[in-house]
């Protein structure tokens, strides 16, 4: 990226010029390899400024090209709020939304998305399904192409948010079948502020969306502004990363995950895991022998009698969260966890891990110790009140 930051900063768009020339070039050639990790064609990627954008740009974009065939669409309670929150848009204006439950707490599969309901509330009228690949919170991965040739029997298109999911197991549109595909360059150690939406061109009916920014028609028309060339740059890069050993490092995040869940068992009493059991489950993926119904490096657990927000505060050195990273500055408990039908104490008292390239076994057995200090503190505190 250094380069396009302080030498070679011409705009792509200037086409009369050899810097603008370069940088186009430069940034062809970064969409080129962004598209092969994904099984796309070039002209499917839209550069936009991260996932956010994308998952309002594919679902936005489709209600408002689509409408007049219904105005009908089906999610997930589970979702993204980039989701959600686009779709509490849509319903304000008229548009019937319909969230699907997952499988509850207690099951194995906690948080699977059964594709018959899929199929039970797919109607005429409908003009989009929208599923996440793999959840932010508590990593499970849906069987998207279960869903998608469920979809596709009904033409209608599916969108998915498959933030979590690129760089970190195998994503290949074609193949799994989406039509409208989101993705981000910060989640796999890219820049921030850099993201893609791919969106398919090929086969029947080729999806066709409405701009949300208007102006010097870059993108196809889908997404005017000057192109951010180092951006793209570094998530092609970041990405190209990722693959080159993507089997070997989700198997060495689940061996990282194993030990990290066996600690907890074993010093914090009482500790619940949220979310799928990938020890009772056959993979339904597998990367490298690592079973794959939920993503290699998260974990998600309740400790019951202690709050989630004051264990993290007296963790100063451990980095975790209570949920979404982008819902971190809103007091509202998990809206995942209570989906699984949590109640909101436990759901309070959880705490989402990410264990990610550069842990080590080492820091992994001293964020059990912090833990578990931590938490036999809290409750020896909470006895006494």
């Amino acid at each position: 990226m250094l380069p396009y930051f302080t030498e070679k900063f011409g705009n792509a768009g200037s086409v009369n010029h050899s810097f603008g020339w370069d940088a186009r070039d430069v940034a062809d050639a970064a969409r080129k390899s962004i598209a092969a990790a994904i099984g796309a064609d070039p002209r499917e990627i839209v550069i936009t400024s991260g996932a956010t954008e994308s998952n309002n740009l594919a679902i936005r974009g489709l209600a408002d090209r689509q409408r007049r065939k219904g105005d009908h669409i089906i999610s997930v309670t589970t979702e993204h709020k980039a989701v959600l929150d686009p779709l509490k848009r849509l319903a304000r204006r008229g548009f019937e939304v319909t969230l699907l439950d997952v499988e509850q707490a207690g099951s194995p599969r906690a948080g699977w998305l059964d594709p018959q309901k899929v199929a039970e509330k797919i109607r005429d009228d409908t003009l989009l399904v929208s599923v996440m690949l793999a959840n932010n919170e508590i990593g499970v991965i849906q069987p998207i192409k279960e869903i998608a040739a469920i979809c596709r029997e009904h033409h209608v298109p599916l969108h998915c948010d498959a933030t979590q999911a690129v760089g970190k197991i195998p994503v290949d549109v074609r193949k799994l079948g989406v039509d409208l595909m989101s993705f981000s360059g910060h989640k796999i150690y890219g820049p921030k502020g850099i993201g893609g939406l791919y969106v398919r061109r090929s086969g029947d009916s080729p999806v066709r969306l409405e701009a949300l920014i208007d102006g010097g028609g870059q993108e196809g028309g889908l997404r005017s502004g000057t192109l951010n060339v180092p951006g793209i740059v570094g998530m092609a890069k970041a990405l190209e990363l990722c693959l080159l050993d993507l089997a070997a490092e989700s198997a060495r995040l689940a061996i990282l995950r194993q030990r990290l869940w066996e600690g907890l068992v074993r010093e914090v009493p009482d500790v619940l895991l949220n979310g799928p059991d990938w020890n009772e489950l056959p993979a339904h993926l597998s990367v490298g022998g690592a079973p794959m119904v939920r993503l290699p490096g998260n974990l998600n657990c309740s400790f019951p009698l202690v709050n989630g927000e004051a264990l993290m505060i007296s963790m100063k050195t451990v980095a975790v969260s209570s949920g979404s990273a982008c819902t971190s500055a809103n007091p509202e408990p998990s809206h995942v966890l209570l989906a699984l039908g949590l109640g909101e104490d436990l759901t309070r008292a959880s705490l989402r891990f990410g264990i990610g390239r550069f842990n080590t076994v080492e820091e992994i057995d001293y964020a059990v110790g912090a833990v578990a200090e931590n938490v036999h503190r809290l409750r020896k505190l909470s006895s006494l009140k």
